[in-house]
């Protein structure tokens, strides 16, 4: 080897031997400053409220690497009851404990030149993080004071922090809300949280591509599930996904539903008080604003987006109802409610079967309504009320195959500064079997529809918080009705089809246009029933309408009903009227078609 040789690698070897030299001396003296400077910080910065043990700094400062080995954030609960009686504590606080937080290639010459940190990596090694919220009046109406922000804290030390990743997995997060001195949990198991390119310098803070000088927060958090207060229901979810950079948000299979049977819930409930079972296989948010999200409680976003999933309402006859009235509580007399501001431009529905089931206390049946596969959209879900001076109008298109057979097309459009919900609704339905119907009016009525062809509906109606008013058009034909079911059990055959006879060919017309040819139009000014709801007050919107276009005038619709209650009677009344001649049901259908006209 050449002599120029052994001189260079003398250099590199006594160059190299001193940075470990230095980097020694560094760590080995600068270990107890960065620990003290460390510990002041935390304690500086929250005011005294949090302080900060570990049983080891590791500090390897050649390498650009430091550990924490057995970290713990702890809050001072004697610290937070003064600061609660000066009405400076805030709501919410934390301890969080770390196995190992690790601190990998930070570059110390940087920091000694320039006053800059940058660090490639930060690693949480199984942290567990508690959060207590505990609500103070005080910070909803007390205005708060300046607060410093995170660059006005690290300025005297660093003139900027800039890390490149943090990751922290598999954390275990209990989540505990204090109410009237009383605590509930939440705990979660397994979350994952990356966050990416953190910034910290004068000017980071204003950068609107950063979410509290972050470029991207990523969290998943699996097998989620949450136990309401009441005791009832059940709230959760597979997965979480969440991307501050995609402004996303995922959950999978949700579901809210309550924890025990059918039977059960309205046994503990006592009351006939709607069940709700929803479930989701896919619920997400798109272009959510986060930052608003989080300082001030607000749904901001572009689209949100509900997939594959269902709806199901339940009540219970057997059991007493509440009566209470529901004026200005319609859908979209809630929105405008709700204390946090909501705005959505548009949310999706796709592949959500609905179902209203009701149990019959009279013939202890369930009668059953469907709405499958319903989709379409809703626009302008919103109660902000500055943009809705500019529109005041969410609107809603949807469809669906009611009883999986018929297709229902509507349209909703909701005044949302209206005083009384104005709102309006028109629609449609397709080709479809009257008999279908039987599934709720069978359990309910004990009768059935024998026969029927629904060729087409169609219906356009305004309404307020006391009325329905509008146009209802039904095209059918071959209508039967069966009451046989619904008389006395005791009554023959005989009695009992002489009873249907009187229904289907005096009571009710077999088809729009009818025997005459004379078409009829509901024309419907419904009045509100106060106790009844929203989608009630729409169903006997429409009832009214069918009964219009059926040729059922109150008298005739007392004569049915009296038919279903006290059949023996009518069937009495009914063996005289089929003795009659053919004249004279001539003349029974021309008296029928005056009391069409005097209704019209």
């Amino acid at each position: 080897m050449k002599p120029i040789w052994k001189w260079i690698i003398g250099i590199v070897a006594v160059l190299i031997a001193a940075v470990f030299i230095v980097g020694w001396y560094y760590s080995r003296n600068w270990k107890p400053l960065v620990e003290a400077k460390l510990k002041e910080t935390v304690s500086k910065s929250t005011n005294g409220l949090y302080s900060l043990k570990y049983d080891d700094l590791d500090l390897n400062i050649t390498l650009g690497n430091a550990t924490l080995v057995n970290a713990e954030l702890i809050p001072d609960s004697n610290v937070y009851r003064n600061m609660v009686l000066s009405k400076e504590a805030p709501n919410s606080r934390y301890h969080i404990k770390l196995a190992a937080l690790k601190v990998r290639r930070f570059n110390i010459w940087d920091v000694i030149k320039n006053r800059k940190l940058y660090i490639k990596e930060i690693a949480f090694d199984s942290p567990d993080i508690h959060m207590i919220s505990e609500r103070h009046a005080y910070n909803d109406t007390i205005q708060p004071k300046e607060s410093k922000t995170l660059y006005d804290n690290i300025k005297d030390v660093f003139s900027s922090v800039n890390v490149r990743d943090i990751n922290i997995d598999n954390v275990k997060f209990k989540f505990s809300k204090i109410e009237a001195g009383k605590s509930s949990d939440i705990l979660l198991d397994s979350i994952g949280i990356k966050v990416h390119d953190i910034l910290v310098d004068q000017a980071s803070i204003h950068d609107t591509t950063r979410l509290f000088y972050t470029k991207m927060v990523e969290v998943e958090v699996p097998k989620f599930e949450y136990e309401l207060s009441n005791g009832i229901y059940r709230a959760k979810f597979d997965r979480l996904l969440l991307n501050t950079r995609d402004q996303n948000v995922l959950l999978t299979k949700v579901e809210y539903a309550p924890k025990m049977s059918k039977s059960a819930y309205f046994k503990a409930r006592n009351q006939n008080i709607t069940m709700a079972v929803m479930k989701f296989d896919t619920l997400r948010f798109e272009r959510l604003d986060f930052k608003e999200l989080i300082d001030n409680q607000q749904t901001v976003a572009q689209n949100v987006q509900i997939k594959n999933g269902s709806v199901s309402l339940y009540n219970d006859k057997r059991y007493p109802k509440k009566s209470s009235s529901k004026l200005g509580k319609s859908p979209q007399q809630q929105l405008m409610k709700v204390n946090q501001l909501i705005k959505i431009d548009t949310v999706f529905v796709e592949n959500v079967d609905v179902l209203y089931g009701e149990y019959s206390a009279k013939f202890n049946k369930e009668g059953v309504i469907t709405f499958n596969n319903a989709r379409g959209t809703l626009t302008n879900v919103t109660n902000d009320s500055t943009h809705l001076v500019r529109d005041k109008y969410m609107r809603a298109d949807l469809q669906a195959k009611i009883m999986n057979a018929g297709l229902l097309k509507i349209q909703f459009g909701f005044d949302m500064l209206s005083k009384d919900g104005y709102h309006t609704y028109k629609g449609s339905l397709g080709r479809m079997q009257a008999t279908a119907f039987n599934k709720i009016l069978t359990p309910l009525l004990n009768a059935e529809i024998a026969s029927g062809n629904i060729r087409g509906i169609s219906f356009n109606y305004q309404a307020n918080d006391y009325r329905n008013w509008g146009d209802f058009r039904f095209d059918y034909d071959h209508l039967k009705l069966n009451l046989i079911n619904a008389v006395d059990p005791g009554m023959s055959k005989t009695k009992k089809g002489v009873l249907s006879f009187v229904v289907n060919n005096i009571l009710i017309n077999d088809s729009n246009p009818d025997a005459n040819e004379k078409y009829h139009i509901g024309k419907v000014n419904y009045r509100r029933v106060a106790e009844h709801t929203f989608f009630k007050t729409m169903w006997q919107s429409m009832l009214d309408g069918i009964k219009q276009c059926t040729g059922i005038s109150k008298e005739r619709e007392a004569k049915l009903m009296g038919a279903a209650e006290t059949g023996k009677e009518v069937a009495d009344e009914a063996k005289g009227v089929i003795k009659k001649t053919g004249k004279f049901f001539k003349g029974l259908f021309k008296k029928k078609d005056k009391e069409e006209e005097e209704q019209d």
